[in-house]
């Protein structure tokens, strides 16, 4: 079935609950993505991602055409063939990776030239390269290609790299080959500047996207600002396609855009935090280091039904952590996705019944105590 968006209820806050379709599967919004950089969710199996209720990971373009090629990964039958997950993947431009990865970065016309941080070879990213290895790659939600300007640039640089962008995003549209085979998202940009966001988003939404992004933020800038910006663009998307935050995780931040009008999110935060020992409970953060957990025999968190926090105590998880047992990186990263994937689920269920004002307001309550 082609892609295809439907919402389904806006709660009185403003946060939307809806649905959306792919040939590979059915995504309820909104939704958290896990981050797969590599083809691969850090130390978790594909089955294990099933078991936890992801629906849809994220895959990364520029990550995959570096090492192992996209020729390697079509060969294999496409990215999903390749790492055994036959639920949907949004793949990344590559764009954001060239700008804070690559070396010596020229940006042109044509597109970005660089070189890898692998091993140093030349490279060009244009728009249609960008849709050329997202295509090879099979993914099912593709995003065009953008330039993400720093936080701490000026109005003048980012109204340029605004225009740039709309240009690019024109490219990318004309060099898709199978609208019915790859969605393709744009990326609303305009740095911090609202009448610079409301004009870009405009102008992208007037192009047959399959939904729009808003890109650019959670680079640095305060969360008050992030919120703001926000709040200045969801009123100029289109209400019938899906929106998508971009490198959003933190609890806080989810539920604040959320109810500013986001369907989609994605973040490294569960499993990078996972990985230095920082864990998500309802009742706020763990660290799994601290020495009160060395006899503590309790579960993680009680009230958590994830295979960790059912099988294994704190002092447990503290001992792997800490003797650098690659099992604690599982077990740690099973449980933060859970409490990601779990808190979307509550949401929805939350703006399904009008409450999720509320629903907000308790759980950052819980959380932040």
């Amino acid at each position: 079935m082609p892609f295809q968006f439907v919402l389904h209820k806006t709660d009185p806050s403003g946060a939307r609950r809806g649905r959306i379709t792919t040939n590979r599967g059915e995504i309820d919004t909104p939704c958290f993505m896990p981050v797969g950089t590599l083809g691969s969710v850090k130390s978790l199996s594909t089955d294990e991602l099933k078991d936890l209720g992801a629906k849809i990971i994220l895959g990364n373009t520029y990550h995959l055409m570096l090492r192992p090629g996209e020729e390697i990964v079509s060969e294999a039958g496409g990215l999903h063939r390749f790492m055994n997950w036959d639920r949907p993947i949004l793949t990344d431009s590559g764009g954001f990776q060239v700008f804070s990865l690559a070396r010596l970065v020229r940006l042109q016309e044509e597109g970005a030239e660089f070189r890898s941080h692998i091993d140093g070879s030349a490279h060009l990213l244009s728009p249609e390269r960008a849709v050329e290895i997202q295509e090879a790659l099979d993914s099912d939600i593709m995003m065009a290609l953008d330039e993400c300007p720093a936080a701490d640039k000026p109005r003048e640089y980012v109204e340029q790299s605004m225009a740039l962008t709309t240009r690019w995003a024109k490219r990318c549209l004309e060099a898709r080959r199978d609208a019915e085979r790859n969605a393709l998202f744009g990326i609303v940009q305009g740095g911090v500047f609202s009448d610079l966001r409301k004009r870009h988003a405009q102008e992208l939404a007037a192009l047959p996207f399959d939904g729009l992004a808003i890109g650019g933020l959670s680079v640095g800038e305060e969360n008050a600002v992030m919120y703001d910006t926000v709040e200045a663009t969801t009123p100029h998307l289109p209400t019938d396609r899906p929106r998508y935050l971009m490198g959003v995780g933190e609890p806080r931040d989810l539920l604040e855009n959320i109810e500013r009008g986001i369907d989609m999110f994605d973040c490294v935060i569960p499993t990078r935090c996972a990985r230095t020992g920082r864990l998500y409970t309802r009742h706020g953060i763990v660290n799994i280091k601290n020495a009160a957990n060395t006899r503590d025999f309790s579960p993680l968190d009680p009230d958590c039904t994830c295979p960790t926090c059912r099988n294994y105590s704190k002092a447990y998880l503290r001992h792997l952590f800490l003797s650098k047992e690659l099992l604690a990186y599982r077990l740690l990263t099973l449980h933060n996705l859970h409490f990601f994937l779990d808190l979307m689920r509550q949401v929805r269920e939350a703006i399904e019944n009008d409450r999720f004002a509320t629903f907000k307001r308790e759980f950052l309550g819980d959380f932040e105590a």
